[in-house]
């Protein structure tokens, strides 16, 4: 006897009965597919998508896509007259999906070897399936082809029913002084979409980047990998907004719903959530109550307060340090009209952070703070708010601080690229975490699929590259690296990272050394590329050579009086004790030991680990490695080097340290592997 079904399989055989019986029908679709089944339209999407690992859409055109395959090889009818049996009445539509679904036209099918029609309750453990790209886009992306020693490319697609750009808005009154108005409409629009989970929702920049193209709307839909656009146009007149806003199916430039709005200005809040309630609604996408109630807050009930925000926004999105204080100035005259304004409090915090982002010396601490508290204090659920209090904390270096306020502002706004963008750099710079790096990376790259400009997109590829580095993804990571450089040729951080991944390529220092002296020589202010040649001077035993590089490091550290790099003083002070600089080793020794014993990374005990096999003492030096051993996400640098490290050549052989070690290196590469089907899981990536 056969085994007795799953559930599952009972479930989605009764899906794709219903389907069937509605084959000729194209509208037939998600709303009447829960009906037939007597489900919510919610409950639909979910169970559909646990079990077959497919969107209701999806499996609809594959259930068509699979009998019109099976009527082209036993049937006499013609490509037109089965598109149109099933379901397809546009039969350039029908050849375009059965194209991109088995990889041939289906006038091509007697010229091909019989296909196995998979049957659709099989699709998370089929090796090979085409699933159709229903909006004609391309992932061009986020497609990691990831290369495993010699095994065959994985692909990943990016799951396109619910995606959607928000192109610019164009202004059509003949006064210019109305874009700020234009433009505010087009962000409220924008961030009310990305507040809700059910959709995948375009970045401004990568959406920016059209306001003047010529470029078709197909076309643009190719580069975004999206399925729906937002168009707009408005002016405003008096007291009087009048705004055009249209939906389009990106594939086929098709417009889905259009309307017109007359309101005056007064009630532009109601206008911007009408405008975010008839898009959802029309793509059918799922808003949470909590999201509803999210959108439909005012953020002041003062509209000349809300005209000064929106004059300060417009500023704020050029960017660069004289729109930045412009901003402010709106923002503070904006909070002098309704002091109790959290967002416009909380942009006047964002600002503030990113005038100080590149300062040695803080300027704006004091105000960063003040400013993301009143945010706080008048809307503690608005997704501003929440950011700029994380941005307070890691403005303090109170780093573990500033994650729950980010991860809170990310469940709000599952669509910001900013909060994002703050995560990866948490997980990368100030609480090194690999994992969850590539993840958040990996979203970023998802969402801002085409940049406002070729410097914004090197380093978005730059974050990827170096996030599959330090999770092991040598190959990958060099792929994306050089896509970083194509976009941005002088980006020199790119080439920085580069030159580290090429010694994971080849093993060899040397070269490693001379592609980061040929950075440096381009720009002699880089301590940072300094440091480093230092540290690759000291892998390679060139302790002299190691010493010129570091004397000038210290010399510039000490002049601008900075605390950075204190984690590496005890590979400096090795090198010092080496060409004989004893007391000013012993200094940094010192030094190194009050800093290891206030860290709170997971390298804490690596750090303790290298100090103890310094002094000698080599039993503390291995319970700090057992230590160490227990911990999860390291960096492939440390399995990378760490063997190499002269400073360990004392116990590295050592049966107990090589013990704890190859631990360490055991749960790397498990880890590794257990990334790609997390990652997946998650809709980022998908490996077969």
């Amino acid at each position: 006897m056969p085994d007795n079904p799953t559930p599952a399989n009972e479930f989605l055989s009764q899906v794709t009965s219903i389907i069937e019986r509605n084959m000729a029908n194209e509208q037939f679709g998600v709303s009447e597919l829960a009906d037939a089944m007597n489900m919510s339209r919610s409950n639909l999407l979910r169970k559909v998508k646990k079990d077959s690992k497919l969107s209701v859409s999806q499996l609809i055109n594959q259930v068509r896509l699979n009998r019109a395959m099976e009527m082209l090889r036993t049937s006499s009818l013609n490509v037109s007259e089965v598109s149109h049996q099933v379901g397809f009445n546009s039969t350039s539509y029908f050849i375009k999906c059965f194209r991109e679904y088995y990889g041939y036209p289906p006038g091509e099918v007697g010229k091909h070897p019989e296909t196995e029609i998979l049957p659709v309750h099989n699709v998370s453990k089929t090796k090979k399936l085409w699933i159709p790209v229903l909006a004609g886009g391309v992932v061009v992306v986020l497609a990691l082809l990831f290369i495993y020693r010699g095994s065959k490319f994985s692909t990943y697609e990016v799951e396109l029913e619910k995606s959607i750009a928000v192109l610019p808005f164009k202004n059509e009154s003949n006064d210019s002084t109305n874009v700020y108005l234009i433009n505010g409409l087009m962000e409220s629009t924008l961030l009310n979409l990305q507040k809700i989970q059910d959709l995948r929702v375009i970045s401004r920049t990568s959406s920016e980047k059209y306001r003047n193209s010529a470029k078709s709307i197909p076309e643009m839909a190719k580069e975004l990998n999206v399925r729906y656009f937002v168009e707009g146009s408005g002016q405003k007149i008096g007291d009087q907004i009048l705004l055009n806003i249209q939906l389009i199916e990106a594939s086929t430039d098709r417009h889905l719903w259009s309307n017109q709005y007359k309101r005056e200005a007064k009630d532009i809040f109601q206008l911007q959530q009408e405008i975010a309630r008839s898009i959802a609604e029309e793509i059918r996408a799922i808003i949470t109550t909590d999201e509803k109630q999210r959108i439909a807050k005012k953020p002041t009930e003062n509209i000349v307060a809300y005209d000064l925000y929106l004059k300060g926004k417009n500023f704020q999105l050029l960017g660069g340090e004289v729109n930045d204080l412009k901003a402010i100035e709106y923002f503070k005259q904006a909070i002098e009209e309704d002091n109790e304004f959290a967002v416009a409090y909380a942009e006047t915090a964002i600002a503030y952070y990113y005038l100080d982002f590149y300062r040695a010396e803080k300027k704006y601490s004091e105000e960063i703070n003040q400013y993301a508290d009143k945010a706080f204090l008048y809307d503690s659920k608005l997704g501003g708010s929440l950011v700029a209090k994380a941005l307070s904390y890691m403005t303090k270096r109170e780093y573990e601080s500033a994650v729950p306020y980010l991860e809170k502002a990310l469940e709000y706004n599952p669509n910001s690229v900013e909060v994002i963008g703050f995560l990866s750099d948490f997980y990368s710079i100030y609480n090194p975490n690999t994992g969850k790096y590539l993840e958040y990376a990996l979203k970023g790259v998802q969402l801002d699929v085409a940049s406002l400009d070729s410097t914004t997109a090197s380093y978005t590829y730059l974050r990827l590259g170096n996030a599959l580095i330090q999770n092991g993804f040598v190959e990958e990571s060099l792929v994306y690296i050089d896509k970083s450089l194509a976009y941005n040729p002088l980006n020199p951080f790119a080439k920085y990272v580069r030159a580290f991944i090429m010694f994971a390529t080849s093993k060899d220092p040397k070269l490693t050394r001379d592609l980061l002296i040929e950075e440096y020589k381009k720009d002699t202010t880089r301590f940072d590329i300094l440091q480093d040649i230092g540290k690759v001077s000291y892998y390679m035993r060139d302790y002299k050579g190691a010493y010129q590089y570091y004397k000038r490091f210290l010399q510039i550290r000490e002049s601008q009086q900075m605390d950075i790099y204190r984690h590496e003083n005890l590979t400096i002070a090795y090198v010092l004790a080496e060409v004989g600089f004893q007391e000013e080793s012993d200094v940094l020794v010192k030094d190194y030991k009050a800093f290891i014993d206030e860290d709170k990374s997971l390298y804490k005990n690596l750090g303790l680990s290298a100090y103890y096999t310094y002094i000698g003492n080599q039993n503390e030096a291995i319970q700090h490695m057992q230590l160490f051993s227990k911990e999860d996400n390291v960096q492939y640098w440390i399995i990378l080097f760490l063997e190499e490290d002269p400073l360990m050549v004392t116990i590295k052989d050592n049966t107990e340290f090589k013990k704890y070690l190859n631990i360490t290196k055991s749960k790397f590469w498990k880890s590794h592997e257990a990334l790609k089907t997390t990652l997946g899981d998650k809709g980022l990536l998908v490996t077969h």
